[in-house]
Parts: structure tokens; sequence; C-alpha cells
């Protein structure tokens, strides 16, 4: 007999405790095809925002970012037709701090180059709005939506309005004083991303998967508020490489594990006062990242060695091998990206690392759900004859 079957019984937790609309999930009579239709949009939704996270990242490391100066939610969907158009552009970008202290030499040819990518970028926002909000009307208007899934994707799609406003106030930070994008605007626009992808995936897998009936044993709960928290850590390590990527502290101590012949630089503490540190200093912010990725790496695999002590769903045992399996590829990639000093296709691989270690952790906690206990049905009593 293994180990896992003779992990004594759990009182399994509330389904509604877990996830939103879980409790319909098994609801009588409702089509299964309708749940597989809204599951697969809701993905395809989720692909283009992991993709939009790439694209950004690539925008960050082309430093394309501050390359359109309009907020033109409509007409800034054409591209410049003419030359006249592409000359009053660039005209608007040689007003920027970053033009005149980085790129006085710039020529309208290279000012193209980097338009392209803001242009990309803030397009395929704007079709992430379509693809999500026109079938959302259609779905509610035919009546395809689980009951109690509804506010669940139209808050979706208000957090994605907001994160359409948070990526114009990013912006906007780049055009008075400073040559690029407030560091702590651009960590808010990257959080809200992850909000919005970690929501619509959860929701896509409640469709898809049901709760589990296995019982993983005594320590299932101690093993979902483990998995809970290393979510959690997945996220905070993310925001830390916002913070990287806001500073370009990438682009100092190109070394590995040493920063400047030391463990953690000298400079460490530099900013008074000193929370300052955590937020604005180059080698602070990246000594933290650091510290942070190999946490998340030892904290990944000391739970997929741990969930391998409980008799656990095929899916959730499969995400446990594939978050422990990515957070070593992500530190890799990490380390790779610090030692070539950042090139643009080894940044972004790093960025889409970081969207596939966050989805492994979100499927795999997903997957840990179990089916809620159900009364026993009542039994009529015994009429004395």
């Amino acid at each position: 007999m293994r180990a896992n079957d003779r992990a004594p019984a759990l009182s399994m937790t509330t389904a509604a405790n877990i996830e939103p609309h879980a409790q319909d999930a098994a609801q009588p009579g409702w089509p299964r095809r309708h749940d597989r239709a809204v599951a697969c949009w809701l993905l395809l939704c989720c692909a283009m925002i992991f993709a939009m996270a790439v694209i950004g990242a690539i925008t960050r490391l082309t430093e394309s970012g501050l390359s359109i100066m309009e907020w033109a939610p409509v007409r800034g969907i054409l591209p410049p037709l003419s030359e006249a158009e592409w000359a009053r552009l660039f005209a608007l970008y040689q007003q920027t701090p970053e033009y005149r202290e980085l790129n006085a030499d710039m020529t309208l040819s290279a000012f193209r180059e980097i338009f392209w990518w803001e242009y990309v970028h803030r397009l395929w926002g704007r079709l992430i709005g379509i693809v999500f909000l026109l079938p959302l009307v259609w779905f509610a208007l035919r009546r395809r939506l689980r009951p109690g899934l509804a506010p669940h994707l139209w808050a979706v799609f208000a957090i994605g309005a907001l994160q359409g406003l948070m990526g114009w106030y990013m912006v906007a930070s780049g055009f008075a004083a400073r040559t690029d994008v407030s560091q702590y605007r651009l960590v808010a626009h990257l959080m809200i991303a992850c909000i919005i992808y970690v929501y619509t995936l959860w929701l896509a897998l409640g469709l898809l998967q049901r709760p589990s009936p296995t019982n993983p044993g005594r320590n299932a709960a101690a093993l979902r508020f483990a998995l809970a928290a290393l979510a959690g850590l997945v996220l905070l390590t993310i925001a830390s490489g916002g913070f990287v990527a806001g500073l370009n502290a990438g682009l100092i101590y190109n070394t590995f594990p040493l920063m400047d012949g030391a463990l953690v630089a000298d400079g460490y503490t530099t900013l008074q006062p000193w929370a300052l540190n955590l937020f604005e200093n180059h080698a602070a912010v990246q000594f933290n990242h650091r510290a942070l990725a190999i946490l998340t790496l030892t904290a990944a695999i000391a739970a997929w060695i741990w969930s391998r002590r409980f008799a656990l769903p095929p899916r959730a045992r499969t995400a446990m091998g594939l978050l422990a399996a990515m957070a070593a590829a992500q530190v890799g990639l990490g380390i790779s990206a610090l030692l070539l000093v950042v090139p643009v296709w080894l940044g972004a691989l790093h960025q889409a690392g970081a969207l596939a270690l966050l989805t492994f952790a979100v499927w795999a906690l997903h997957g840990l759900r179990q089916e809620p206990d159900r009364p026993p049905p009542k039994q009529e009593e015994a009429t004395a004859p």
C-alpha cells in the first residue's frame, strides 16, 4: 500500500470559500457545452493577456514606451498614414526629456522603429478589450453564462478598463521631468495585468475542471495554504522584477552570484530614508529580485516534494511538477539575462517565463479544490403503528 493511500481523512473545505461561482459548477441540467464555450473564450483572452505582457516587455526593453505622446483611444487605432503625420508625431516626441537628453541625434527613421512597438502594444490592448467585451455581451444576451458568473466577468472588464487608464498614467510620467516612466507606475501597471490574468484564468479553470472528489489527506488544507502563499510569492517576485526593469537595474552588476565581488553590493543602503532603497536604489532592487527568485525556486521545489506525500488529483500533481520545473527554468533565464546584459529577446523570454510560472501556480492551486461535504439525505421519521 502506498503512503498516499494511508493518509487519514480530512473534512473538506466548502467550494464557495475557494471559488466565487463554484457552488454552481455542478448545477443539474446546465449544458456543459455552454461552460466549455465560455471557458475557451476566457482562455483565448488569457493567451492575449500573456502576449500583451511579452509585448510590453519588448516595448520597455527597446525604450519605445514614450514614442506616442497622445492619448487617443479611438483615433489612435489608425497608424500614421502620411509623411506629414509622421513628422507631427516625431515633433511631439522631440519635446520629451528622453529625446532631449538621450536621443537628440535620433532620425525619423529610428523614431519609426520605436514607434511601432508602442503602437502594437496599445493596439493589442484595444483588441483584448474588444475580444473580451463583444463575446461577453453575446453570451449574456443568449443566456449562456452560468448563474453567478456574469458579475465576475464584468469585474474583469472593469479592471481591464482601469488598466488602460493606468497605462496612460504610467506613460505620462515620462513626459515632464524624467527620461523614462516612473518605476512605481510601471509596477502598478504590471500588477494589474497579473490580476486580470489570474482572475480570468481562475474563472476559465472553474468552468473546465470540477472540484476533485479525491481526499488528499490530513494536511491538504496546509498544502493549499502553502501553495496560495507560493502564488503570492511569485507575484511579489514579478513586482520586484518590475522595479528592476523600471530602473534599468539589470544593466549593472552583471555577474552571479556575487555583485561587484560581494554577495550584497556595497551600495545597498545609500539612500535615506532607508525604505527608499527598496524601490529606488539600483543595487538594492537587483539584489532583492535575486533573493526573491531564489526563495521562489526553493519554495516551489519544497512544495513539490511535500505534495508527493498526498494522493493528489492527476491535474494537481502535474501542475505541481511543472511549477517546480518552471521555477528552475525561470531562475536560469534570469541569470542568463543578467550575464548577457539583458538582450531584448532574452528579457522578453524572461517575462514570458514569469507569466508561465504564475500560470502553473494558479493551475496547481485550482487543482487542489475539493467537492464540498454534502449532508446525508433526510430520512422520514418512522410512524408508530
